[in-house]
């Protein structure tokens, strides 16, 4: 006892103290500090912009040269379609057209309106075959990324009221289908439904169900404040919010979760319930400091893959999870406080009940030790069959094709998505994605090599039509507009880039003394594509060298990272193989396409440091058993029994709140709730009921091994206070 109480309190076992006995105090910072984030990021808006730009490829030397050169063919476009089955051409058509194309050129940044209808007599390219659909390219003064949407919607609606009267009319573009895209709908609330569904079963209170919840909106409300005021100081691309709602909700109620059950394990082990929170935070909440930690790190490693957006992303992410990492280990305790006394009634209501009926108290983690134990009799099965079935479900990731889904894979509610299909349908696929090739004379006059340009492309296979050169002012710098046979996210778009960039546009380029650049948005794409792609490995080996790092000096293993890297990685690989057959293969109906270039790095990323979690949790709980006992069966055997079923719990919020994000109709978000879903439900199922304690087992004491001489320089991080 002396010991007990000589012994000096962990920092968890302080910070629980503090805000048990504060309780009032931290509860009002944190809604002083949620209600000023909000206000503040309300008043302010936000300046959400997307940075796609990647210096050196050459579809960005392309865009720079022609900002510098000609600022007018360097903004983004807009086309406005019109169908009229009887014939564009038909003189009220064409009356009601040209007025409504002559409104929209007095709109903000228009800069320039090419009309379908060519002066004179000369023939129309932008006109189709049947004469049924044409379309006018309205030439912004900015690119998309930076196009106001009030100011996008206002030509949308320009344009569209002169729709009726057998007159189609719909607007398509980037910027269109920036301004139109939708919110995540009813993905959050359905996530939040059925997380406390389960979370009511697990407990059997609505009160204690109710503790996680309320942890992860104050988490999740919180980061949005802070991301949003953070946006007009650096670079946050504007499909940050529904991911930091996604992660936030998922990891929010994972960590006050696994804090929450360890202490209300101490409540039903007969614990006072100040020395249960106190106890709770310095074991579960000790555990979510380095999973949140690993977590965090996966994410900030996202900026080596030096895309702008996408390290707004990352670090919105990453602050992200802290918020939820504090809510937990502050906000928790606090709340603990409050409603600890009936939570700690019920249950020992729960106790004297069962005490009176004569049933004998129930044994936690009975089932789990069962299993433990029969996976320990047969773990090379149980170690074999989970290998190859995950190396199957990761098979499809070997033809994983990265891109962005054009407006085709939108909803046809969206006017961009049909004046896509009408362009497609009057001018071929290719119209959509149209590739813009620069010819820079470097002062010398630029037509000749330009012309010499344009009969090159003319008489390439994939390329259907090309424009004559465009000159910018001062003639020494030449457009050609080519439009491929294929769709902007075909493969054979891909090809065509590349074979137009290594086999014809270089010899004209030679004989001409000039330098030729593909660029245009569908350019773009590819490039930053196969950039992400090239950075991937190094992503990887990053994020996975300093998480082994982590949990090499947490657990004191050379074994236990090793193992967590794998089975991690193959979670990661399976959630991606499920992902590329149902998204790029169209399994289940969904219409095929590229799997978006973000998704896999940033679900590497948030699944690597989610398995952490749950790895380190669980880890931890043998890692406390093995210190006490020196039994390594043992330690597996306790360390899943007391760990099984909240992990599962965990893992089944986790599902349901990725898997609504299902729901939502943007493509990116379902590709990433789908990923996410299957990769925690891999991770739960497969890796912590089979691969883990059956390796454990067959581990045995060497899991816990580390040489002697390393062992003295590694510095000390105890899970474990004491």
């Amino acid at each position: 006892m002396t010991v007990a109480v000589e012994r000096r309190r962990s920092v968890f076992e302080r910070l629980a103290g503090w805000s048990d006995r504060h309780r009032w105090t931290a509860l009002l910072l944190w809604v002083l500090v949620l209600v000023g984030v909000t206000a503040g990021a309300r008043l302010a808006s936000d300046d959400f912009r997307n940075d796609f730009t990647l210096p050196g490829v050459e579809s960005q030397q392309a865009q720079d040269l022609l900002a510098h050169r000609a600022p007018i063919r360097a903004g983004a476009t807009l086309d406005v379609v019109v169908q009229d089955p009887a014939g564009v051409n038909r003189p009220a058509t064409r009356a009601a057209v040209e007025a409504m194309l002559a409104e929209v050129r007095r709109l903000p940044h228009v800069a320039e309106v090419v009309s379908p209808y060519p002066p004179g007599s000369a023939p129309s390219t932008a006109i189709s075959g049947d004469g049924t659909i044409a379309y006018a390219t309205v030439a912004l003064d900015v690119p998309a990324e930076t196009m106001p949407t009030a100011d996008t919607l206002r030509i949308i609606d320009t344009a569209r009221a002169a729709d009726g009267k057998g007159l189609t009319i719909e607007v398509g573009g980037d910027p269109a289908r920036a301004a139109e895209e939708a919110e995540g709908g009813a993905a959050e609330g359905v996530g939040l439904l059925a997380a406390l569904v389960v979370l009511v079963l697990l407990f059997g209170s609505l009160l204690a169900a109710s503790l996680p919840i309320i942890i992860a909106v104050f988490a999740v409300g919180t980061a949005i404040g802070l991301v949003a005021l953070a946006s007009h100081v650096a670079t946050v691309a504007d499909f940050t919010t529904p991911l930091v709602i996604l992660v936030g909700l998922g990891v929010g109620i994972d960590y006050a979760l696994l804090v929450f059950s360890r202490f209300r394990g101490e409540l039903v082990g007969g614990a006072e319930r100040a020395v249960a929170v106190r106890t709770a935070l310095d074991t579960a909440g000790r555990t979510v400091f380095f999973a949140g930690t690993t977590v965090i790190i996966a994410l900030l490693g996202l900026v080596l893959l030096g895309l702008g957006a996408l390290q707004g992303v990352a670090v919105a992410l990453a602050v992200t999870v802290l918020v939820t990492m504090l809510a937990a280990l502050v906000l928790l305790p606090a709340l603990l406080g409050l409603f600890g006394a009936r939570l700690e009634r019920t249950v020992l209501r729960r106790k004297e009940k069962a005490a009176h009926r004569g049933r004998a108290p129930r044994v936690e983690g009975r089932v789990w030790r069962r299993w433990s134990d029969a996976v320990a009799r047969r773990p090379w099965p149980a170690v074999l069959l989970p290998l190859v079935a995950l190396v199957a479900i990761s098979a499809p990731v070997v033809d994983m094709r990265l891109g962005f889904a054009d407006a085709g894979n939108d909803a046809d509610s969206k006017t961009s998505t049909r004046a896509f299909a009408l362009l497609a349908k009057g001018f071929g696929p290719g119209v959509n994605g149209p590739l813009v090739v620069v010819v820079d004379g470097a002062g010398r006059p630029a037509e000749p090599a330009a012309l010499a340009v344009q009969r090159a492309l003319g008489a390439t296979a994939g390329v259907a039509v090309t424009t004559p050169p465009i000159l910018a002012e001062g003639g020494d710098v030449a457009t050609v507009i080519a439009f491929p046979a294929s769709a902007p996210q075909d493969e054979a778009t891909e090809k065509l880039v590349a074979a137009l960039r290594d086999d014809v546009l270089g010899p004209v380029a030679r004989d001409n003394g000039v330098s030729v650049l593909v660029g245009g948005p569908t350019a773009a794409v590819i490039d930053v594509s196969a950039a992400i792609a090239g950075r991937l490995p190094l992503f990887v080996a990053v994020v996975v060298g300093l998480s082994a790092l982590l949990l090499l000096v947490l657990f004191r293993s050379l074994l236990i990272p090793v193992k967590a890297a794998v089975l991690n990685l193959l979670s990661v690989g399976a959630a991606m193989g499920v992902i590329t057959l149902v998204f790029q293969h169209g399994a289940f109906g969904v219409p095929p396409g590229p799997i978006e270039a973000y998704v896999p790095v940033m679900i590497f990323a948030i699944v690597f440091g989610l398995s952490m979690d749950y790895e380190v949790f669980l880890l931890a709980r043998m890692h406390e058993e093995w210190k006490q006992t020196r039994d390594a069966a043992r330690a597996v055997r306790e360390g899943l029994a007391t760990t099984g079923q909240v992990v599962t719990a965990a893992a089944a919020i986790m599902i349901v709140v990725f898997g609504a994000f299902v729901l939502s109709p943007d493509r990116m978000l379902q590709q990433f709730g789908l990923g996410l879903a299957v990769a925690v439900l891999v991770d739960a199922v497969i890796i912590r009921c089979l691969l883990l304690p059956a390796t454990m087992h067959l581990f045995g004491m060497r899991a816990w091994w580390l040489p002697a001489g390393l062992a003295r320089r590694l510095p000390r991080l105890a899970l474990e206070h004491g």
